[in-house]
């Protein structure tokens, strides 16, 4: 920072200090950017068939970086057969020594961190704060973790033998070109299969260098592939019939259109679509917090996430309030260059990008709502960002589907009861993330159950480890994604099941395994329609002995706050034709149920009674 000198007002007092950021620009140089890239497929960089060549520009400045080689699909058919042969030998290599490859990527990683991030903002534009300090570390990670798993995932799953499903091919997204490529590459490698990716068009220079890398660390030629290309190279790299799995992350729409292509091809699908995530602040949040999750929520990487935080509704009590001091906040926020270490928000990742955006503003404008201005205008021509991102209205109609919803606007609403929160949140046909800002925990708890979203954050926003198993719900996507789920949705199923599946499955009542009164089984079948094992099946003595049974186990669960038991029917009673057997005497702090409540002080009614009818 650089300090004005301090100017003296009329009345001879010190006149506010005017502070200024000096520029801190990380050095551009730190990344060798190779003037052409082709095809990174069975561990060398090939030309393209065609011959067709794309640039691949700096959405910072619009100046060509490189050019990038466009696949066909015959490109993306050698790019198949390649990871087909790779696959025989890299499924059957021991899991420690994937483990081992993917740990040597994962400390390349860190050590070449501030070249990946560097190259992440000239190809992206996004701060290099954010690729320096979320994006790097956070790649690092997934591959530390899946390179733990490789060896231990009979353990992830008991009772499974995991086993790898073949050629995954993958398609991922422009927002974060690095870090999608580690949530898509390290688990389908750490469960043995081999990958055919297909990065952004507007962002592959992070995944060609990341080839790079792989063949440093010593992955085998064939295992990992790279093709790049604009939608028709992923429509051939999703609709090649060698391809097991496709993953896809990106556009609902897209997403939409690639699962009818897919259906009733037996190809295994995960989708990661897009969202609208909810905050939701209530009059007792912590104020100054949650301000921070919301401008986090929704301009961390220029607002290209897909669980940006992008609806607000605060309860009217400090709507008010908070909206001025989120206006405050908006008016700090550095705007400018993407590789100035100060930068708080970059460059719209394209063109295109930013006119969708701009038609968003307007379209929000309309039916009652107005701008809010943030102060954030364009540093200079080649810095992409919208001036008023802000709306606030009463109305909160539904979301349209359709549109890639990683470039909008920040909406707001004001709500009053939860109830109304909880609607005015589902009312979207997405559901990836939410947030609640609330010091209530037993409010955090309830409005969680009732949201539908794959994620409620309390008190935080966008925050991801690799454990985090994300569910998605709703217009968002198929499978859940994190953790150990995406190494699950890379495994075989029910066909490699080790447990121990015995050909009659007995009752278990009282701690034991006795045969069935009936003498009766039923079959279980496979996904196949071939049976599995057979189980027993119960009688009206079988369950009568099994009430009786979890009835002399109930003393198990008393204590100077439980009720005493009621006894066993004796010999000959009831059931019998005798007299019935008297209440046990309670044990000493042990109170007697209630003579207010059902069956309380007429042994003729008590709970058990209705039990006795059931069975």
């Amino acid at each position: 920072m650089r300090m004005e000198p301090a100017s003296v007002d009329h009345r001879g007092e010190l006149a506010p200090l005017d502070w200024e950021y000096v520029p801190s620009r990380e050095a551009a140089d730190l990344v060798e950017i190779q003037p052409r890239y082709g095809l990174f497929i069975d561990g060398e960089f090939t030309e393209p068939a065609s011959g067709d060549w794309f640039p691949t520009i700096n959405p910072a400045t619009e100046e060509t970086l490189a050019e990038v080689a466009r696949a066909d699909a015959t490109d993306v058919d050698r790019a198949v057969t390649a990871a087909r042969a790779a696959f025989t030998s890299w499924s059957k290599t021991d899991p420690a020594e994937r483990a081992k490859i993917l740990f040597r990527i994962a400390r390349m990683i860190q050590e070449r961190s501030r070249e990946f991030a560097v190259l992440e903002t000239l190809d992206g534009g996004k701060p290099i704060k954010e690729s320096r300090d979320v994006d790097l570390p956070l790649v690092a990670a997934h591959f530390f973790y899946y390179a733990g798993w490789a060896d231990k995932l009979e353990y992830a799953f008991p009772g499974l033998r995991p086993r790898p499903v073949g050629v995954a091919g993958q398609v991922i997204p422009w927002n974060f070109p690095l870090l999608m490529l580690a949530w898509k590459v390290a688990p389908a490698l750490a469960t043995g299969n081999t990958v055919l990716l297909k990065p952004a068009e507007t962002t592959p220079l992070s995944a060609l260098h990341f080839a790079a890398l792989a063949v440093e660390a010593g992955l085998p030629p064939g295992v990992l592939n790279i093709v790049t290309g604009a939608g028709d190279t992923g429509e051939a790299v999703v609709t090649h019939p060698e391809v097991d799995k496709v993953a896809f992350t990106g556009s609902t729409e897209v997403g939409k259109l690639i699962q009818r292509r897919l259906a009733g091809t037996g190809k295994r699908l995960t989708l990661e679509l897009g969202g609208k995530g909810a905050h939701i602040i209530f009059e007792d949040a912590p104020v100054d917090q949650a301000i921070e999750g919301v401008i986090n929520g929704i301009f961390f990487n220029q607002g290209h996430v897909c669980c940006a935080g992008s609806r607000l509704f605060i309860q009217e009590s400090i709507a008010e309030p908070f909206l001025e001091k989120l206006k405050a906040r908006l008016r700090t926020l550095r705007v400018g260059d993407p590789l100035d270490k100060n930068t708080d928000v970059g460059a719209i990742n394209s063109a295109a990008q930013l006119a969708k955006i701009e038609e968003l503003v307007r379209s929000g404008s309309r039916g009652g709502r107005r701008a809010v201005p943030t102060g954030l205008s364009p540093a200079r021509p080649g810095v992409l960002v919208p001036a008023h991102p802000v709306h606030r209205g009463v109305a909160e109609p539904p979301d349209r589907p359709g549109g890639d919803l990683r470039a909008r606007p920040c909406r707001c609403s004001p709500s009053a009861p939860p109830d109304e929160a909880v609607e005015k949140a589902n009312n979207t046909p997405y559901g990836l993330a939410a947030g609640v800002w609330t010091s209530k925990g037993s409010r955090i708890l309830w409005m969680a159950d009732r949201i539908r979203s794959g994620v409620v954050w309390a008190n935080t926003y966008i925050r991801f480890d690799p454990e985090l198993p994300v569910r998605r719900v709703q217009g968002v996507g198929l499978r859940p994604g994190g953790g150990t789920s995406r190494a699950a949705s890379l495994s075989g199923d029910a066909p490699m099941s080790r447990l121990d599946v015995r050909k009659t499955y007995k009752l278990y009542i009282g701690g034991e395994f006795p045969r069935s009164e009936s003498g009766r089984s039923y079959p279980v079948a496979r996904p196949d329609g071939t049976v599995a094992a057979r189980v027993a099946r119960a009688s009206r003595k079988d369950l009568r002995d099994a009430v009786r049974a979890a009835r002399r186990a109930f003393p198990w669960m008393g204590g100077p706050h439980r009720l005493q038991p009621w006894p066993d029917p004796l010999p000959g009673g009831r059931d019998g034709g005798g007299p019935r057997g008297d209440l046990r005497r309670p044990a000493p702090g042990v109170r007697r149920w209630p003579a207010g409540r059902p069956g309380g002080g007429d042994p003729q009614h008590r709970p058990s009674r209705l039990v006795r009818r059931m069975v």
